[in-house]
């Protein structure tokens, strides 16, 4: 696959002014009698993205003796603030996940990531498509090893779709009214939304966004930290309007997006609603939550609808290239073999199995059979833009701001023009 532009590699300029010479390395997890004991943070906390994370670390540690590798799973919601209160205060974890955009160019300023650039090894590099590789690098230089393409979109129920007598994906963003009044019409909760959260309401601004901003504007944003441009707040209009029409499930300000069979993804998992905007990693996180936890037999993908009048190129598309970094004083060899090692074709097989998730291997991916992840390949593969999530790509502080701004507009507590003016505050004082 060729990336034709990824707004992450922006965030390189980040970095210009403060240098990459705080970016060295060093090596301080290593025994003196040659053994190694290395940490290792991911997010699968539950079910097979769990089980496979320990299956793929004790195969690892039969293959290499001498390297011990102690795992921690972590919610996601929680491992972002913990991660960077370990970075912060030099104790984090050897190998980690890695988000990218800015919150990855944060932490190379900081010093706190290993140089995987001469780590890399051919045979991975043969595997592995370089715009993502390029979704994880900083000034040509890679920091993280990347493992799954995770676009964003609508997943939704067919079985509740043809209920509610919609007979295609909507394409325009009037299609999606259309689906939501047909859906009401027919008993159906139309959209789950986790907005206890904050980042899943977010993303319906994102793609809002990246309908009304051009490329060009949102790469400038990623760059100046100035969200001026007048399509930020007709993004939080459309968003505004689209609420309007009440398509979100009841009580979606409280409701949590991953956790449980009444979060956002149980509703969609359970058929007590019909939608859900979400990333690639959602089908996994669905197929937990069904009855008997096995993938939902009806699942359906389509992309972000159309929204006329903006700027944005018509097909582009959001969605992060998960990586995993190794911290600054991780034990280099041992960390760099471990991330060749799931970045090869039977290890990354084993991840699409258990997340059901398109992993980042191309060998891999000929072996995806659910049509709903093979549409998500051919819209990313062919869209004219691709953008990491908005509030990686701007990193911690401005991403925060955003996400909470979006919930308190869908809560009616701010305006359109009141989003983007708190995210223009927190930029200003990052």
């Amino acid at each position: 696959m060729t990336m034709r532009k990824m707004l992450a590699a922006s965030t390189a300029a980040l970095l210009c002014a403060a240098g990459l010479a705080a970016c060295g390395t060093e090596s301080g997890t290593a025994e003196q009698d040659g053994d190694v004991t290395m940490t290792f943070w991911h997010n699968a906390s539950t079910g097979a993205g769990k089980t496979f994370w320990d299956d793929t670390v004790a195969a690892f540690m039969a293959e290499n003796p001498g390297v011990t590798i102690e795992v921690q799973s972590i919610q996601n919601e929680d491992l972002d603030g913990k991660l960077q209160t370990a970075l912060n205060s030099g104790d984090a974890p050897d190998v980690f996940l890695q988000r990218g955009g800015g919150k990855m160019a944060a932490m190379v300023r900081a010093g706190q990531l290993l140089d995987l650039s001469d780590l890399v090894t051919e045979e991975t590099q043969g595997l592995i498509p370089e715009g993502s590789f390029k979704a994880n690098q900083i000034e040509g230089k890679t920091y993280a090893m990347p493992i799954a393409v995770l676009p964003g979109g609508i997943w939704y129920s067919q079985d509740l779709f043809a209920q509610a007598g919609i007979t295609e994906p909507p394409a325009t963003v009037e299609d999606l009214d259309a689906a939501v009044t047909a859906l009401k019409g027919a008993g159906v909760q139309p959209i789950a939304l986790g907005a206890k959260d904050a980042w899943p309401a977010a993303h319906w601004y994102y793609f809002f966004a990246l309908r009304a901003c051009s490329p060009e504007t949102l790469e400038a944003a990623a760059e100046s930290m100035e969200f001026d441009d007048p399509c930020w707040v007709e993004a939080a209009e459309n968003l505004e309007a689209f609420a309007g029409t009440e398509p979100f499930n009841e009580g979606f300000l409280t409701t949590s997006a991953q956790q449980g069979a009444g979060s956002s993804a149980g509703l969609l998992a359970n058929h007590q609603a019909a939608m859900e905007l979400m990333g690639a990693w959602n089908p996994g996180v669905i197929g937990s939550l069904t009855p008997d936890e096995q993938p939902l037999p009806d699942l359906g993908w389509f992309a972000f609808p159309e929204v006329p009048g903006g700027e944005g190129e018509p097909g582009s598309i959001l969605g992060g290239v998960d990586g995993y970094s190794c911290s600054a004083k991780a034990p280099e060899q041992e960390c760099a073999d471990f991330l060749n090692y799931i970045a090869r074709t039977e290890v990354q097989e084993g991840y699409y199995r258990a997340f059901n998730a398109p992993p980042v291997n191309t060998e891999a991916q000929a072996v995806i059979e659910e049509p709903y992840l093979k549409s998500v390949l051919d819209a990313y593969n062919a869209a004219p833009f691709v953008s990491q999530w908005l509030d990686t790509v701007y990193g911690q502080s401005v991403g925060n701001a955003l996400n909470v701004g979006v919930v308190d507009l869908l809560a009616g507590k701010r305006d359109a023009a009141g989003v983007v003016e708190a995210v223009n505050d927190a930029a200003a004082k990052s």
